[in-house]
């Protein structure tokens, strides 16, 4: 007995922090406490159908060469899309996309650089080193020459401050700060670049420099959208580009334009610093920039799978996974057989689940639409794209329950392989929370751990997965994840590395959490803000 109340005020003090908005320690199943293997349950039955041989079969051919790494916009993708397809027909699922498919239609712009080159006084700097312009927000500006640069401060044109003012800026170049004076209240301004650009734009402004004291943190920051094409949603022509031409340089590039009038511009400087007053400079110095780009659109898809529940199917659960990877590089295979090929078999098979107890007349009473997104690992874009152009209403959009990387084991857990990291279940409503943990207590029993739902979790594992575009709408959602490890985002990411039994407990216990939500009486409780 004392054991037993040792243990119970432990998983307490574990589960809840003083010193933290959100629950963010662990929750550890009582040991005491009897798993339900019931089978005569219908919701014990139909979850034991998750099995770690059919999981495998799945992944097995998701993680393949044949795939090719899944790239989003290549051909691995669509046969991934096909293969997700193809099971959603043998099991008799009804079509619920376009032109009686199983799929939403995404488009795609991908854009990249032909080999930018900017000379200052005919010196050369290197793109990706000295300066950084993205393509998606430049236009195609083949070549910009100009011999004088005009310093204008901070670029903002708010109240009293004004660095535009009785200054000709039409066809220039101009060079700014990207912060803003203590004198200006509106924080936007630093904030939010596109403001200073959109204004800039509209004073026919032909170049904007942006000096970046960090160039080299910038570039870490970004060096995923950098390194290779930037893609977005959509397809996207200079037209939809709503700011000036501007590229991110460094103060060697600085140092270099402002050249011999460097004393000057420290006075400049310090006036503007002190009093917010700026006075013009113009500053000699011959800039060539050459700079063309490569754009490709393309159309991707997500794919879906509907269960329509009984009495109450106007109410929707998103299940959902990302089924894209990054590709190739050369030769290499990036295979993604955690991520997230694991998500994307562990909801091929709680689908055929539902189905199969549709099937049988013990369906469930609310809908539930299985949903595999792509575009994700090129920031989240599939998932985006459906909540902002949901198949069935955000409204009745009841709850998202998501899954990304559930095959491995990380080192916290290298002795205890039955453990999930459950991310944002009280971030929107407290009784998603509530209901997954006493799904666990009932018939999982693995150990629930939330430390990456920590609001100041370094990773921000929150803000890099699709629940994140449903829970910005408002709609409670929870994360599936096990953690990295050393082959993530690696060639070394295959099938063989894969616990499949571990993913047939969380994919029951996914099943559990679904099949609860789905079936009770009342909807879940909204008790929690969007941030």
């Amino acid at each position: 007995m004392m054991r037993k109340s040792f243990l119970t005020l432990g998983i307490l003090f574990s589960c809840f922090s003083l010193f933290s908005q959100y629950i963010s320690g662990v929750s550890v199943p009582d040991s005491n406490s009897v798993k339900i293997t019931d089978e005569s349950l219908s919701r014990v039955k139909y979850a034991n159908e998750i099995k770690a041989e059919d999981l495998f079969g799945h992944l097995s051919i998701l993680a393949s060469d044949q795939f090719q790494g899944r790239e989003t916009g290549e051909p691995g993708n669509d046969l991934a899309a096909e293969y997700i397809a193809d099971q959603l027909t043998r099991q008799n699922f009804p079509t619920v996309g376009l032109e009686n498919t199983y799929f939403q239609p995404v488009a795609f712009t991908f854009s990249s650089w032909e080999d930018p080159v900017i000379y200052v006084n005919g010196n050369r700097f290197k793109h990706l080193w000295d300066y950084i312009a993205f393509p998606n927000v430049n236009t195609n500006a083949v070549e910009i020459n100009s011999n004088e640069v005009l310093f204008l401060g901070y670029g903002i044109e708010d109240g009293n401050h004004n660095d535009y003012k009785g200054k000709s800026v039409k066809d220039k170049i101009i060079m700014i700060y990207e912060d803003q004076p203590a004198s200006v209240l509106d924080k936007s301004w630093s904030e939010n670049m596109d403001r200073k650009l959109t204004l800039a734009k509209s004073k026919g402004v032909k170049l904007v420099m942006i000096i970046k004291n960090d160039l080299k943190a910038f570039l870490g920051e970004n060096r995923r959208k950098v390194l290779g094409p930037m893609v977005e949603l959509g397809m996207k022509t200079d037209a939809d580009i709503s700011g000036a031409d501007h590229i991110y340089i460094s103060t060697n590039i600085a140092k270099e334009i402002i050249g011999s009038k460097s004393k000057k511009f420290a006075k400049i400087r310090k006036c503007l610093t002190k009093k917010g007053k700026l006075k013009n400079l113009a500053l000699p110095a011959n800039i060539q920039l050459t700079a063309s780009k490569r754009v490709k659109h393309l159309e991707g898809r997500n794919v879906m799978a509907f269960v329509e529940g009984s009495d109450k199917k106007e109410e929707v659960i998103v299940v959902s996974a990302h089924y894209d990877h990054i590709g190739m590089k050369g030769d290499e295979i990036f295979n993604g057989a955690d991520d997230n090929g694991s998500g994307t078999s562990t909801v091929l098979e709680l689908a055929q689940s539902f189905q199969m107890a549709k099937a049988n007349g013990e369906g469930p009473r609310r809908s539930i639409l299985f949903l595999w997104v792509t575009g994700e690992e090129k920031g989240l874009l599939g998932s985006q794209y459906y909540a902002e152009n949901p198949i069935f209403s955000i409204e009745n959009t009841v709850a998202n329950i998501n899954i990304d990387m559930v095959g491995r084991i990380d080192k916290k857990y290298s002795d205890n392989p039955e453990y999930v990291y459950v991310i944002g279940s009280d971030r929107l409503s407290t009784e998603l929370h509530a209901i997954n943990e006493n799904m666990n207590n009932e018939y999982s029993h693995l150990t629930l751990d939330y430390t990456y739902n920590d609001e100041n979790d370094p990773n921000r594992y929150y803000y890099r997965s699709d629940h994140y575009n449903f829970a910005a709408k408002g709609i409670p959602a929870i994360f599936f994840f096990n953690g990295t490890h050393e082959d993530y985002h690696q060639p070394g990411d295959t099938v063989e590395k894969i616990e499949f039994d571990k993913m047939e407990k969380i994919g029951q216990h996914i099943f559990q959490l679904a099949w609860e939500l789905a079936n009770r009486e009342a909807r879940i409780i909204v008790d929690g803000e969007i941030r």
